[in-house]
């Protein structure tokens, strides 16, 4: 979904989330991938603004979609994101898995070596987004919670 950029910003250039360690990476993935510079003179809180999902946001998107290539990249800096979080707090490489059809189904995996700590069934993913920059990070701590423990308890696998 593209978000226009007339519409009203939802995130705040001075929220406090846009410092947290989650926060910079995703912002940093989606840095990586403007090959163009387009946001080189845009604010973080400008970047991660279509993140966020409110409810007057989702109603705006219809239910049955294809998942626009701003959409996809979106996507792809968030498990890219992930991965990197992963390998900043494993030490072993984490490597996104990302498979969408063009109606926006599919599956994301993240993997360390032969152990593969996350994996998401992904539907609907012209709706992707999260309440608020605090639910986002949430989510986000959630999966690097589960995929560490899963390193530390199969390190020998994860190190293959």
């Amino acid at each position: 979904m593209l978000i226009d950029m007339d519409d009203e910003l939802v995130v705040d250039k001075d929220d406090p989330a846009l410092k947290s360690p989650f926060i910079v990476e995703i912002l940093r993935q989606m840095r990586a991938i403007d090959s163009y510079g387009i946001w080189d003179q845009v604010g973080a809180h400008e970047i991660i603004d279509p993140f966020i999902m409110t409810k007057e946001r989702k109603r705006a998107v219809p239910i049955i979609g294809d998942p626009d290539e701003e959409l996809m990249a979106r996507i792809k800096a968030w498990y890219n994101a992930l991965s990197a979080s992963i390998e900043a707090r494993t030490g072993l490489m984490a490597v996104p898995i990302v498979n969408i059809t063009h109606e926006g189904f599919g599956r994301a995996l993240i993997a360390v070596g032969k152990l593969i700590v996350s994996d998401k069934t992904l539907r609907d993913v012209h709706r992707f987004g999260f309440k608020s920059l605090e639910a986002m990070e949430s989510e986000a701590n959630k999966i690097i919670d589960k995929a560490a423990a899963l390193v530390e308890a199969h390190r020998d696998i994860a190190k293959l």
